[in-house]
């Protein structure tokens, strides 16, 4: 089964909550290539804590790198270049579905000749894309789509986090790639509500998942 990448249409969209959804939807293993900024913790130890099922796995971080910038910068700070080998030879090994978050939006640069959207397809992984509802969220979502379909990448479909106005469904039909989820913004955003959301995602995720593989 081909990896699973989740992004998102920018920073602080909620991919790090929706991929523990997904995680835990498909009792999947989880990834993050690279982190950048771990003051607070890292988003692999956010996801831990969110899953209830005893079978995913979080695998360890290829890079890790402190200053919560974009990879390129932060990765310059530290005196060290990500290269795309190292990610595709660090790529766990596992019998389940992979869950790989990304770094920000699709085309943040992890070096200076490459960016995310280049590890989902080194990867040959199906994307799924996060929007967050907010006021310019139509321009982000289209723009990251456009790309996506430019550069012929396997896209799963949207999940919607946070709502703000009622126009889900104009950027499904625009972007011509379905909704897997809507969910609403959660203060207070905990295991159990990843359990409640995994359930309400997995059928047009499996479908979705199903639909990609003929």
């Amino acid at each position: 089964m081909k990896p699973i990448f989740i992004s998102g249409i920018g920073t602080d969209v909620g991919k790090t909550c929706m991929a523990a959804v997904v995680t835990q939807a498909l009792h999947a293993d989880y990834w993050k290539p690279i982190q950048a900024g771990f003051d607070k913790g890292t988003d692999r130890e956010t996801v831990y804590e969110l899953l209830s099922n005893e079978e995913s796995v979080c695998f360890p971080e290829r890079y890790k790198l402190a200053l919560p910038a974009s990879p390129h910068i932060s990765a310059r700070e530290e005196g060290i270049q990500i290269e795309m080998e190292a990610l595709i030879e660090a790529l766990p090994k596992t019998s389940k579905p992979l869950v790989i978050e990304g770094a920000g939006g699709i085309l943040v640069p992890i070096n200076e000749h490459e960016f995310v959207g280049d590890i989902v397809k080194a990867l040959d992984a199906h994307l799924i894309l996060v929007s967050r509802n907010y006021l310019g969220s139509i321009n982000h979502s289209l723009l990251t789509a456009e790309w996506v379909k430019q550069n012929n990448i396997s896209c799963l479909g949207w999940i919607f986090n946070d709502q703000f106005m009622d126009y889900e469904e104009e950027i499904v039909g625009w972007s011509g790639y379905q909704k897997l989820g809507s969910f609403p913004f959660e203060e207070n955003f905990n295991i159990e509500t990843v359990a409640a959301w995994a359930e309400k995602l997995r059928p047009n995720l499996l479908s979705a998942l199903e639909k990609a593989s003929t």
